[in-house]
């Protein structure tokens, strides 16, 4: 029995002297409390993600529909496959919000941001449960496409991936019992596996769709692209800048070591899932689309790049840039709330509501 006791007590003071390193996991009590703002760079990222709620009633499926039916039997399976991971996905996120960062992070900042990443994966679920439902009308291939992850081996290793690094602490805790000798993993470490499953794991199948949009193919899909693809841009940017944030970063032979599996895994999940020529790109193109992700990422979590490589895809730029379609005639993937932002601005003093201006 002792020694089972000490094997938990050493993984428990692991955490212990993390949350002593780290002043974002640290309980406080000012975490019930949103102001004072003391992180302003977090409380942005989350007013940019409130600026950009939207809902899966305002996607137009009706062409969709129309247009399903005139695609070839191999373009139907490489987006059924697509959203199959997509819609596997959302949940693993979710789970990891609710199961470990929102116990993890101490700040109110990040808790909100966190708090509404979860409704938004809640909507971008719901989106791919409705695209699957609209497009795939046998039954039993929708029962095969919803339980992707009993069904489709590459989606199976993606989702293996990570909800490993969801269970591995209480898997660690077991171990540790009947000393295996595991090592707990840090909470740097699970913010850089997720900021892959967010920024890698997804870049090749919205490159895919992104491909689609570029050929005038299902407009309905491709504007729940947009929106979804910008709204876990917004996901992966806040995990870098939360990490930025920590005291104890990871060596960058670990950062480089957690990408790489990413990386690797998505490569074979989009040469194995996705018939890439037949949509103009080969599994060449695409995996080095998929580096070049990577070093994106890197990047942003002040690392080296890894892999060196140029983007293959150069219409994949405009994806980021402003849209410039009229709001009232069609909103864009980039569109924002109203006022939502104005209230960073000289602390929100810049807006007041008014029921005598002219419209």
């Amino acid at each position: 029995m002792g020694s089972l006791t000490n094997g938990v007590g050493s993984v428990l003071n692991e955490e212990r002297e993390e949350k002593e390193e780290e002043p974002i996991l640290m309980e406080q009590s000012q975490r019930f409390c949103m102001f004072p703002i003391r992180y302003p760079l977090l409380w942005e990222m989350y007013k940019k993600a409130e600026a950009s709620f939207w809902t899966a009633e305002e996607v137009d499926l009706s062409q969709d529909v129309q247009q399903w039916d005139s695609l070839t039997d191999s373009e139907k399976h490489f987006i059924s496959h697509i959203l199959a991971f997509f819609a596997t996905s959302d949940g693993i996120v979710l789970e990891n919000l609710a199961a470990r960062f929102l116990n993890d992070v101490q700040i109110p900042e990040a808790r909100a941001f966190y708090g509404f990443q979860l409704a938004m994966e809640n909507i971008h679920s719901e989106m791919y449960s409705l695209l699957l439902e609209t497009y795939i009308k046998d039954t039993r291939e929708k029962h095969r496409l919803f339980n992707a992850i009993e069904n489709i081996p590459c989606v199976a290793e993606k989702a293996k991936w990570a909800l490993e690094w969801i269970q591995r602490h209480y898997d660690v805790l077991i171990s540790s019992c009947v000393n295996k000798g595991r090592s707990s993993t840090s909470f740097a470490e699970r913010l850089v596996a997720f900021a892959c499953v967010e920024g890698i794991f997804f870049s090749g199948s919205f490159c895919a769709i992104f491909w689609l949009k570029k050929r005038g193919l299902m407009p309905g899909l491709t504007f729940s692209n947009e929106l979804i693809s910008r709204d876990e841009g917004l996901h992966c940017d806040f995990a870098c800048l939360l990490y930025s944030s920590l005291r104890k970063q990871l060596p960058w032979q670990k950062v480089h070591h957690i990408v790489n599996e990413a990386v690797e895994i998505e490569i074979k999940f989009v040469c194995e899932a996705l018939p890439c020529a037949l949509i103009g790109m080969n599994s060449t193109l695409m995996s080095q689309y998929i580096k070049f992700c990577a070093d994106r990422l890197l990047v942003a979590l002040q690392c080296e790049k890894k892999y060196n490589v140029e983007n293959p895809f150069d219409w994949m730029e405009f994806i980021s840039l402003q849209g410039k379609a009229n709001f009232f005639e069609r909103r864009v993937g980039d569109y924002q709330k109203a006022s939502v932002m104005s209230s960073l601005q000289d602390g929100g003093k810049n807006f007041t509501f008014k029921l005598d201006e002219d419209f």
